[in-house]
């Protein structure tokens, strides 16, 4: 089924629009460092082009089979150079040619002979930022001729106006180049990667409106790349998503359904104890004999109703964090066993630093200590340590017991309601309230070891 496309993004701010922007910037970036060393250049084969004309010029006077200078032809060579004047040096003599006037002073020399790149970039710089007309002195040697120097008399505008011109066109090919290169990105990126992402947005969102319906769980591509990967890890935790709601919905309605038979369950079992107080006064032997399993199936027919309603009804707990010694909370744990719970052969080591605290609800961390304590008697065990210490701003607790250990099948299904019990009649809801508790305090356990020797559970709480 077609996903609706009523979830928009404004295209402005969309990755597509952003990444076409930045692909222009950067394009720019890339040409304006390719500009630099490239005017450079340009200026420097500028200046040798004038030098060399010079040089021809100076070639052409010389000649002519004159003796006297011919003021006509200088002053044509002259203007057909766009020099001032250009003086020839040769190894023997030295050549001057000038105009009618004397040319203007010098304002700068530029040396092609002993010039480097960083001495060419500067100099274009200067060339380009300046808006006077200076006069340049331009020392070369002429490219066929490497014994001869020539010295070029010119001014710098005609050299800054090229130089515009020829950045000018480095401008307008790089705008498109950059606009030709950002348009591809755009529609490539559209194609692979945005369209598909937008996909996964609107299918998160109306997977949102009701993730109960089965017609909300996108269709995963074929694809091999990460795309394809998301919307396969997507597909699959929607319909996670959607059994771990159904299964929700048949525990609340299962909740509720014991909620409503708590009533008459408990007036059955009362009425089971007053007989069962009555059957005691019989001096028969055979019930003397069976008395007692019969008090303990009521017993824990009463366990398990008690614990099962707890667990229906419970909402998100709400936790009244404070700072306390946690050696005090579990003397207090012992008390309450010994009062509540047959324990007077159950041995007690308490390895807890004194000055140890923990912020947290003391309420609830009493009941998740009470419970591990309660599972390691009904376990069989003899002997209970347990042991505290900070560790890196973390309190590091261990409840250790010596009792037979947890067979396979609780170890599989640890933390399960209904399913993580060792025993028998057990419903395994215990160790779900004691993670419960542990979690919403910003913690965790974790069943460390179990062995015939015994089990190690391993928690983990904020120290204050």
């Amino acid at each position: 089924m077609a996903i609706p496309g009523k979830y928009r993004v404004d295209p402005t701010k969309s990755l597509s629009a952003r990444l076409l922007v930045l692909t222009v910037i950067f394009v720019m970036l890339a040409e304006i460092l390719i500009w630099t060393p490239s005017v450079a250049r340009f200026r420097e084969t500028y200046l040798k082009d004038f030098v060399a004309r010079a040089y021809l010029s100076m070639l052409a006077l010389d000649a002519m089979p004159e003796t006297q200078p011919n003021a006509d032809l200088e002053n044509k060579l002259l203007f057909h150079t766009q020099a001032l004047a250009i003086i020839l040096n040769r190894t023997d003599r030295r050549m001057l040619m000038v105009g009618g006037d004397m040319p203007p002073e010098v304002d700068f020399t530029v040396n092609l002979v002993d010039g480097g790149y960083m001495r060419l970039v500067v100099d274009a710089f200067g060339t380009m930022l300046r808006d006077d007309n200076r006069v340049l002195r331009v020392i070369g040697m002429p490219p066929t001729d490497a014994d001869v120097t020539v010295e070029v008399l010119l001014y710098e505008g005609p050299l800054r106006a090229a130089m515009l011109e020829f950045s000018w066109r480095i401008f307008t090919l790089s705008i498109a180049i950059s606009l030709f290169t950002a348009s591809l990105v755009y529609f490539s990126l559209q194609w692979l990667m945005v369209r598909p992402m937008r996909r996964l947005t609107r299918s998160m969102k109306w997977f949102r409106d009701n993730p109960e319906d089965e017609r909300r769980v996108i269709q995963a591509s074929s694809r091999a790349d990460e795309i394809g990967e998301a919307q396969r890890e997507l597909a699959e935790m929607q319909a996670q998503v959607r059994t771990a709601l159904r299964q929700k919905d048949r525990l609340a309605a299962l909740g509720a359904a014991v909620a409503k038979i708590n009533h008459d369950l408990r007036n059955s079992l009362a009425t089971a104890v007053l007989a069962s107080d009555r059957l005691q006064s019989v001096e028969d032997p055979e019930v003397k004999r069976v008395m007692p399993r019969l008090m303990k199936a009521i017993d824990r027919a009463v366990e398990l109703c008690s614990q099962t309603l707890n667990y229906s009804s419970e909402q998100e707990l709400e936790l009244r964090p404070e700072k306390f010694q946690f050696r005090d909370l579990v003397d207090e744990v012992v008390i309450g066993m010994e009062t509540t719970t047959d324990v007077g052969h159950m041995n007690w080591n308490i390895e807890i630093d004194a000055a140890l605290q923990v912020n947290g609800d003391r309420r609830h961390l009493f009941r998740a200590l009470h419970n591990l304590g309660a599972n390691a008697v009904q376990a069989g065990a003899k002997t209970l340590t347990v042991s505290a210490a900070n560790d890196g701003g973390a309190a590091i607790i261990r409840v250790i017991d010596d009792g037979p250990g947890m067979p396979n099948r609780a170890r599989e299904k640890l933390f399960q309601p209904f399913a993580g019990s060792a025993r028998k009649d057990g419903t395994g809801l215990g160790l779900v309230i004691v993670r419960d508790i542990v979690r919403a305090h910003g913690g965790d356990i974790v069943l460390e070891t179990t062995s015939e020797s015994g089990t190690v559970f391993k928690i983990t709480l904020p120290a204050a």
